[in-house]
């Protein structure tokens, strides 16, 4: 099975790559000439391809989402994070409420289509050795989503896991989120087996990956003691990883 993942995987990375590119140039037209709300569209269905270019390499995918997501407040999506292939699941599956990201200040230069939305797009870049730095930003985030009732999703852990077991939840950035987001709803969300599409590294992706995803019921953080929500919030989403018995697969 190796073996043959490394042609599937020369033939996704010629399809990403060429999404990458056509889509780079889609997502600045659509924004500086029709706004938002186009842009939007092009970076939602960007990963919608993305997601479904996976599957030239057997990947599957298992979705859980709650019926109701508060899409018209905003969101501070709080998820455990095992590799970059969680991204596109998370902006595609989620769309509805607008998902933006903090992520670290190296994604934002030279990456066709990606720099881009994540500069202009609403996200914002942090310099994890800079914890001034770090801690305006996800300020700036917080005031974001709070005044144009939107998403963000913060990995807690700090980092991804590169094994699928998960790390402790760092609790500044989500503080500093519930201090600036007063009229946020908080949803957790488990990731599982989303390590293994990178557990070679960027090269071969494995074959036959299964990948599950699964939102939990969104709580108000108004009310809530700060620091019992973020146990409650991290315990729900340790639970979950690797649990696949009542998940539809889409």
């Amino acid at each position: 099975m190796k073996l043959l993942s490394y042609p599937l995987t020369v033939l996704f990375y010629l399809v990403f790559g060429l999404f990458l590119l056509l889509f780079d140039p889609i997502q600045r037209i659509c924004l500086n000439l029709f706004g938002y709300s186009a842009h939007k569209k092009s970076v939602d269905y960007f990963n919608l391809f993305v997601v479904r270019s996976l599957h030239l390499l057997g990947t599957t995918y298992s979705i859980k989402i709650p019926d109701y997501l508060p899409d018209k407040a905003p969101v501070i999506i709080a998820s455990n994070h095992q590799s970059m292939w969680d991204i596109p699941p998370l902006i595609w599956f989620l769309r509805k409420l607008h998902v933006k990201f903090i992520s670290k200040k190296e994604l934002g230069k030279n990456i066709p289509r990606i720099s881009y939305n994540l500069k202009y797009g609403g996200s914002v870049l942090i310099d994890r050795k800079n914890p001034n730095q770090a801690t305006s930003e996800i300020v700036k985030m917080g005031r974001y989503i709070q005044q144009y009732n939107r998403a963000v999703v913060i990995f807690p852990e700090g980092t991804r896991s590169r094994t699928g077991m998960p790390k402790p939840f760092k609790r500044k950035g989500l503080m500093t989120l519930f201090e600036n987001a007063p009229d946020a709803w908080i949803l957790p969300v488990s990731i599982s087996n989303s390590w293994k599409l990178q557990r070679f590294g960027m090269f071969p992706i494995p074959i036959g990956t299964h990948f599950i995803l699964k939102a939990h019921p969104a709580i108000k953080i108004a009310g809530q003691d700060t620091n019992e929500l973020i146990d409650k919030v991290e315990h729900l989403v340790i639970s979950e990883i690797e649990t696949t018995g009542e998940i539809k697969s889409h």
